[in-house]
């Protein structure tokens, strides 16, 4: 499905809608919905199940939003929290520097897909993509293009070269999207993090930050976790919480926004394992994404050529959305630099003492952080699917459906009464509804044709429907439909429990 109807039936169905949007909207902040609030609920606590549940080395933690803001001149997001920011004088819109660098590479880059598809079409079978990017010279002169942008960009982010930067926008003759003209602006660099006021206290005395992420709670409490938990290293601490950032480009819909959820663990380690630490976490959140159901051709690593100020290595991984893979999740080798920075400000040891080595040290950290409302996207993104149904004809011919892993999905099980006008069938399905609602996310509708209720599940992602029938009365069964395959089993009113449990429970997931 593309991305315009995609984010059109996020709003008819209930999963998102815009910010104050009967004021006309507030740009990059969004609502979630009655649906969007469970499937974004039972992401989070599969990640937690997972991280938490699943490791008996790893704990949680809830710190608040507001931190001194000592915290964030000690983790550098003071002076280096920042994107190159450029103004198009004509259009008057801001744009983040490296994006339109980015871009200009990118649009290399479909030329050159744009060429493979030509010869695959050509050649059939027998084409051989790889050989096709390493002997054609069109293709080679075209990636020397893009690797030197790249490289460019790289070594110009990771000095602060403003000026560089602007010279790349210049010669490569990078045009505004919405003007089309090269009028611009130097580039400059732009703080990310929003601010306030403490009370009423004025000055830089009171200032306040609104986190620009959740990292730095962990590591401030990081003695405070070890020695009430008694745990050893290595060991992790996992939350879950809203971050803030002032974007100068937010866009793609609930992908880049002002106000987030992440999902983090930092995972404290001996100095000099971080290498093999590294590599673990890669691997088992790549397991974490494939357990959903998601395809290995939709995931992939990008290693980091520009590593922010503190990682030592850095690898997100990246989902195909609708708009081409974009980072999901970054695994971040951070070394030391965090507690250590805390440490020198703010005077107090956060070192760990080994009995093993019988020596103090600073723990050696590798992070994990997810975005839950990427994750919520890249959920929708790859199972909002138009599938033809079989045997049926006209409009009932197409169907929408939500194909969440049933763990996800907002509603577990569907009951409906084949008819709203016949008392009898409305109460056995009350009845079985009271009962299921004590296990399940369940929803009662008697509305409209049995056929339209259906569909309206399928469009939320619903994996059962039970129907409750004249047969029901009979000899106490019901009908239950399988989202996926469209096929209807009779059981007994009392095995409905244990028939949807055993497909959507998130022990599932864990296993």
């Amino acid at each position: 499905m593309d991305f315009k109807n995609l984010i059109a039936h996020c709003k008819e169905y209930g999963f998102i809608f815009q910010s104050s949007e009967i004021y006309d909207g507030l740009s990059a902040v969004y609502d979630y919905g009655p649906y969007g609030v469970e499937l974004k609920n039972n992401i989070k606590s599969y990640w937690w199940k997972s991280m938490v549940q699943m490791h008996e080395n790893i704990v949680g933690i809830d710190a608040a939003i507001f931190m001194h803001p000592k915290t964030w001149k000690a983790s550098g997001h003071v002076d280096a929290f920042n994107d190159p920011l450029v103004d198009n004088k004509d259009s008057k819109k801001r744009y983040r520097a490296d994006q339109l660098i980015e871009g200009y590479a990118e649009k290399i880059e479909a030329k050159t897909l744009k060429d493979i598809e030509k010869a695959k079409s050509r050649f059939g079978d027998a084409f051989d993509e790889k050989q096709f990017r390493e002997t054609n010279d069109r293709i080679i002169e075209r990636q020397k293009q893009i690797d030197d942008a790249l490289g460019r960009l790289a070594q110009a982010m990771t000095a602060g070269d403003m000026d560089d930067l602007k010279a790349m926008i210049d010669e490569y003759e990078i045009v505004c999207p919405e003007s089309g003209s090269r009028n611009w602006t130097e580039v400059r660099q732009f703080n990310l993090m929003f601010n306030t006021q403490l009370g009423n206290i004025a000055g830089e005395e009171g200032k306040l930050y609104l986190r620009p992420e959740t990292a730095q709670g962990i590591f401030v409490n990081f003695l405070n976790v070890q020695k009430s938990t008694r745990q050893k290293i290595p060991f992790g601490i996992a939350q879950i919480g809203k971050a803030f950032r002032n974007e100068i480009v937010a866009r793609q819909f609930i992908f880049r926004m002002r106000e987030f959820e992440q999902m983090e663990m930092q995972f404290f380690i001996r100095p000099g394992s971080q290498d093999e630490w590294y590599q673990y976490w890669k691997e088992t959140r790549l397991k974490w994404h494939k357990a959903l159901g998601t395809s290995g051709d939709k995931l992939r690593f990008h290693d980091h050529a520009n590593l922010a100020h503190y990682a030592k290595a850095a690898v997100d991984i990246e989902f195909e959305f609708p708009f081409g893979f974009k980072e999901l999740e970054g695994i971040h080798s951070r070394g030391d630099f965090d507690l250590s920075q805390h440490q020198e400000l703010s005077g107090k040891k956060l070192q760990y003492f080994d009995p093993e080595l019988n020596e103090n040290y600073v723990p050696f950290v590798i992070e994990t952080s997810i975005g839950c409302d990427r994750m919520f996207l890249a959920m929708i993104a790859n199972n909002l699917v138009e599938e033809k149904v079989p045997d049926a004809d006209g409009a009932d011919s197409v169907r929408t459906v939500l194909k969440l892993h049933p763990a996800l999905a907002p509603v577990k099980v569907a009951v409906l009464p084949l008819l709203k006008n016949k008392e009898e069938l409305t109460k056995a399905a009350t009845d079985i509804y009271d009962k299921l609602k004590l296990s399940f996310n369940c929803q009662y509708d008697e509305k409209d044709a049995i056929g339209r209720r259906y569909r309206r599940q399928d469009a939320i992602g619903t994996p059962y429907c039970v129907t409750i029938d004249f047969e029901t009365l009979e000899n106490g069964t019901v009908t239950i439909r399988d989202r996926d395959t469209l096929e209807q089993q009779r059981v007994k009113i009392e095995d409905i429990k244990s028939v949807v449990e055993g497909r959507v429970s998130m022990e599932n997931l864990l296993v």
